[in-house]
């Protein structure tokens, strides 16, 4: 596994539109489809990476935390499932299912949704408000596979907190680090 940092995406970026599959049901999504009323977490993550496997019950956890404040989320995967099978979708339905994921969970064949959205590694989170302006991208937390910090969710969860009630999101937000995103060829 490549260990590889999150790109910092312009603040104030308007979310990319996208309209992709989701494996679990066979229907495109887009955008819209997946936004909350008060603000929207994308995640670029697959299944197979350590660094998602180790925390994605601490996403669970979280999306279950903030979808009744109003906070909608999506995950995608954009890896080549060429060369990283263990993320096809069919394999990214049976994750989902079997995990209860309470959002979507897409699939960006083409790459083109996680090269608008300038993703580097998965995990990869962006936080947009209700305008669907970037406010927040970076890690969920400190917490990687080998290190004693728990999954929490600690940065993100401070910058939804934050958007919800009104206050100034930390202007100090760190990379996430993770696994590359598989790219094609």
């Amino acid at each position: 596994m490549a260990l590889t940092p999150s790109n910092m995406f312009p603040l104030q970026t308007i979310a990319p539109d996208f309209s992709i599959p989701e494996p679990l049901t066979a229907k495109a999504l887009n955008l819209q489809d997946c936004r909350g009323k008060r603000g929207t977490v994308v995640i670029f993550m697959c299944n197979h990476c350590p660094f998602v496997v180790h925390v994605l019950d601490g996403i669970l956890a979280m999306a279950n935390d903030y979808l009744t404040k109003g906070i909608g989320f999506v995950a995608i995967s954009a890896n080549d499932i060429t060369t990283h099978p263990d993320d096809a979708p069919d394999k990214m339905a049976a994750l989902a299912e079997s995990k209860s994921f309470p959002f979507p969970y897409l699939y960006d064949a083409s790459q083109a949704v996680a090269k608008a959205y300038d993703a580097a590694c998965t995990p990869d989170f962006y936080l947009f408000d209700g305008d669907l302006a970037c406010v927040y991208r970076g890690r969920m937390d400190g917490a990687r596979p080998g290190n004693s910090e728990p999954v929490t969710g600690k940065d993100l969860r401070a910058a939804m907190d934050a958007l919800l009630d009104g206050s100034a999101i930390a202007a100090e937000q760190l990379p996430g680090m993770g696994c590359n995103i598989k790219w094609k060829s």
